[in-house]
């Protein structure tokens, strides 16, 4: 049997876990950067790499939570109300406990307190989700549908529609970063979302657990008769992706000075699309934390790219950036069936 065009373009051996299709989010990545290059003015700058890592480290935080779901062969639908709760009710409690002060003190014992009970909080939505998930038998699609309305009003009912200023500290992690000259900076989200990627995938790469999500993802049945709890695994990952959402919902709210109900609205549209877009099959068994990095560089990219073009009406760049991720997930969905 001849050898794909990939294969031939790219013969050396790809990474463990990687297959020659899996290429094409990087082709698409690299065509759209090209592209870009020559459509929008101002895109070939350093600045616009600080832009891209800092927009992209918010989704791709929620996107490692989703890649562990996704790999099991789940889906949480509640990633982006979680965040808005984690948001919230850290807000709330720092306005309660009075944390303002000094952005340089970050080894605050309130501000450690009260991101631990934000994550905490997110962490037993989680668990919630992934319990009903596991004893009701029901899809995980329907809880976390039910536990997206939960969380939401949970943060109305605790804010009361007000919005919950947050303190320098906050900010500075959600605005600043080290900067490295020539406009162009590396934000310490960035550094925050790349820590948690590579906990992702020493996670699944190298852990017992890890093999066990792509187990029950690829066939649950057999990772069952074989003796995995597949069960504790939903669990487990409906948990990270929980914590994960709120974790970057802690982070927009930083970003933004503030923390409010309408944060995080495409949130969950978007960091699925991530996913997708990297290569992870929405049927469980098949991607990774690698080609979730991917799939986050090509969204932001695009997102970015398209907000530059100053030909494209504002009305069709939400249009044109749901043509572009339909063509994109379409291609690769049909390169995955060729495997």
């Amino acid at each position: 049997m001849p050898p794909s065009p990939l294969r031939r373009l790219f013969p050396r051996r790809l990474p463990a876990g990687w297959e020659a299709r899996d290429l094409a989010p990087v082709v698409s990545l690299v065509v759209l950067t090209v592209f870009f290059s020559c459509a929008a003015d101002g895109f070939l700058r350093l600045g616009t790499i600080t832009n891209v890592l800092k927009e992209g480290s918010f989704r791709g935080i929620v996107a490692v939570g989703l890649t562990f779901v996704l790999l099991c062969g789940e889906i949480d639908l509640a990633v982006g109300k979680i965040a808005v709760w984690g948001g919230c009710f850290a807000g709330w409690l720092f306005q309660k406990w009075g944390v303002s002060g000094d952005p340089a003190v970050f080894l605050d014992a309130r501000v450690a307190a009260v991101v631990l009970l934000a994550l905490a909080s997110c962490l037993a939505l989680g668990l919630l989700s992934g319990t009903l998930t596991v004893w009701t038998r029901l899809p995980s699609f329907i809880i976390s549908l039910a536990m997206m309305y939960i969380a939401e009003g949970a943060a109305q009912y605790l804010t009361r529609g007000s919005i919950q200023p947050m303190p320098a500290a906050m900010k500075v992690l959600g605005n600043h970063g080290i900067p490295l000259g020539r406009g162009l900076e590396l934000p310490y989200v960035a550094l925050l979302a790349a820590a948690v990627f590579l906990l992702g995938h020493f996670v699944l790469r190298y852990t017992r657990f890890g093999r066990y999500v792509y187990a029950t993802g690829g066939n649950r049945q057999a990772a069952h008769l074989n003796g995995i709890r597949t069960g504790r695994i939903v669990l487990a990952c409906m948990a990270i992706s929980a914590v994960s959402a709120g974790m970057a919902g802690m982070l927009t709210a930083g970003d933004l000075s503030n923390a409010s109900l309408d944060q995080n609205a495409d949130l969950l549209l978007s960091a699925v699309a991530c996913v997708v877009l990297g290569g992870t099959s929405l049927f469980g068994g098949e991607g990774g934390m690698g080609k979730t990095a991917v799939g986050v560089l090509t969204y932001t990219v695009l997102h970015i790219g398209l907000n530059q073009i100053s030909w494209i009406d504002n009305f069709a760049r939400t249009l044109l950036m749901g043509a572009v991720l339909m063509t994109a997930l379409v291609i690769n969905g049909l390169l995955a069936k060729k495997r």
